[in-house]
């Protein structure tokens, strides 16, 4: 079939894409403003989705242009958005929608020549594992809030099939309490040829390679990003209370029940 012969194509145009990146954030990002990088990282991003034979979608609230290029807001808080999790292109379907900083486990920092990348590009991460991640992880999160940054976090804290939504951890919603800005639920959607589709789903001990390879050979693969109505911090007085009123937005829109399942990884620990 035509997408398993162009799948090689897609990985070689992908290696040289990634390469692209890391020229990118090691010799220009040095010299560039947050508002120029931004902009480099969100055209880094939609071609990115492209090369892997994915379509983007946007729908829910449209975003103010400059917001949409620099996801910045010089002058006023930022914004905190809230995911569902399914894949490592989540990030940068995002990205291609709103230049963000994202929250990930310490471990994808660590990952071969992808890490390095993220990591340049101004990830936060947490150590799991280590007395006061959290607190160290909020604290820096105020700060970029603070400054009109737009932040993402995936409070399930793993990735699913799509299916349903995990158990919110509520610990890292707590900086857009301290700072007063506004928390956005952005649901994510896969789909083939319009049906649900588990394709880029990148679950359980899957590797990134087998992930990837399952994305470039998808049947007219497309991600939705459905950016919902924000919600006003003050109107939640908890960060419990924030945390299961995103998690009702996005279960509304995606259509998929909440879990009470909690996940474990392979040492045992909570993910």
């Amino acid at each position: 079939m035509l997408r398993h012969a162009l799948a090689p194509l897609r990985a070689v145009l992908l290696v040289l894409h990634i390469l692209l990146g890391l020229v990118l954030v090691y010799c220009a990002f040095p010299f560039c403003k947050l508002p120029t990088r931004n902009r480099i990282n969100r055209w880094w991003s939609r071609w990115l989705v492209r090369i892997c034979g994915a379509r983007l979608r946007v729908t829910g609230q449209p975003l103010p242009p400059e917001l949409a290029a620099t996801g910045i807001t010089p002058g006023s808080n930022g914004r905190l958005l809230l995911a569902n999790h399914i894949s490592w292109i989540d990030i940068f379907a995002i990205n291609a929608v709103l230049p963000c900083r994202f929250v990930a486990k310490a471990e994808i920092g660590r990952w071969p020549v992808l890490g390095a990348l993220v990591t340049r590009a101004g990830t936060l991460y947490i150590e799991r594992g280590r007395r006061r991640a959290v607190a160290a992880a909020n604290d820096t999160m105020q700060w970029y809030l603070k400054l009109g940054e737009s932040v993402v976090v995936f409070p399930e804290g793993t990735t699913t099939a799509g299916d349903r939504l995990l158990p919110f951890h509520s610990n890292l919603l707590a900086p857009a309490l301290e700072v007063g800005c506004l928390a956005w639920p952005v649901a994510l959607r896969y789909t083939e040829q319009g049906a649900p589709s588990d394709a880029a789903a990148f679950v359980g001990e899957m590797s990134l390679v087998r992930s990837l390879g399952r994305v470039l050979v998808a049947r007219s693969l497309e991600i939705e990003v459905a950016l919902l109505a924000p919600l006003q911090c003050p109107e939640h007085p908890s960060r419990h209370d924030l945390a299961r009123a995103v998690q009702a937005e996005l279960s509304a829109h995606l259509g998929v029940p909440v879990s009470t399942e909690r996940v474990f990884d392979s040492r045992g620990q909570r993910s």
